[in-house]
C-alpha cells in the first residue's frame, strides 16, 4: 500500500511539474514578437512547427495560425491583428505557398505594414515564386501579392533543402535572425 502511495504522490508531483511547464510556455494573448507565415500543407509539421516551438522555448511570443488560433476565431481579425502588432515577420517560402490566398494576404499586410521580414525558402528558390493569374485572385489582390512577393524576393533570407540540409543548424540560424532582427527593431523604436 505505500508503494501505491508513494507512486500515486509522485505521479501528481510530475503532472504538477508538467502542467506548471506548459502554462510557462503558452502562447499570451499580447502582441506577438514574431509573426510566422507559411503554407500549412508544406511546413505546418516541419519548419514552421519547428520554429514555432524553439521561439516558444527562448520566450519569445511567436504567432502561428494552427498553434495560436481556436475555434471561433475570426480568421481576418485574429491573424490581420497579430500582424500589425508583430515585431518581425517570417515568411516560410515552399512549394505551394504562392498557391494560397492566405499566403499571400499575410504576406502582403507584412509588407504593407513596413514589418522587417526573414524569408526562408523552404525547398524552393526565390526565382521559382510567381504568382500567376488563374482567376482565383481579383486584380487588386493580384498587384498586391506580386508586390509583396517581389519585395520578399528581393530581401536577403535563409534557403533550405529539406533532404540534404541540417535542420539542426538551420533552426538555429533562422532563431538567430530573429533575435538579431527583434534587437534592431527594439533599438529603432527606443530612438
Amino acid at each position: 500500500m505505500q508503494r501505491s502511495s508513494f507512486s500515486s504522490s509522485s505521479t501528481k508531483n510530475f503532472c504538477r511539474k508538467i502542467h506548471y511547464y506548459r502554462n510557462q510556455i503558452q502562447p499570451i494573448e499580447s502582441p506577438c514578437d514574431v509573426f510566422i507565415n507559411h503554407r500549412g500543407r508544406d511546413t505546418k509539421r516541419t519548419i514552421s512547427g519547428l520554429l514555432y516551438d524553439h521561439l516558444l522555448r527562448l520566450r519569445l511570443n511567436a504567432f502561428m495560425d494552427s498553434k495560436n488560433m481556436k475555434p471561433g476565431d475570426r480568421l481576418f481579425n485574429k491573424i490581420d491583428t497579430a500582424i500589425r502588432h508583430c515585431k518581425v515577420g517570417v515568411a516560410v517560402f515552399s512549394p505551394h505557398y504562392c498557391k494560397s490566398y492566405f499566403c499571400l494576404h499575410e504576406l502582403a499586410l507584412i509588407t504593407e505594414s513596413k514589418k522587417k521580414i526573414i524569408p526562408i525558402f523552404y525547398d524552393v528558390k526565390p526565382s521559382q515564386l510567381k504568382v500567376r493569374d488563374d482567376g482565383t485572385f481579383s486584380n487588386k489582390d493580384l498587384q498586391r501579392f506580386r508586390w509583396a512577393l517581389e519585395e520578399a524576393k528581393h530581401t536577403v533570407g535563409l534557403p533550405f533543402d529539406s533532404l540534404q540540409g541540417d535542420w539542426s543548424d538551420f533552426l538555429i540560424k533562422a532563431t538567430n535572425a530573429v533575435i538579431e532582427n527583434l534587437i534592431k527593431e527594439d533599438n529603432i523604436n527606443r530612438e
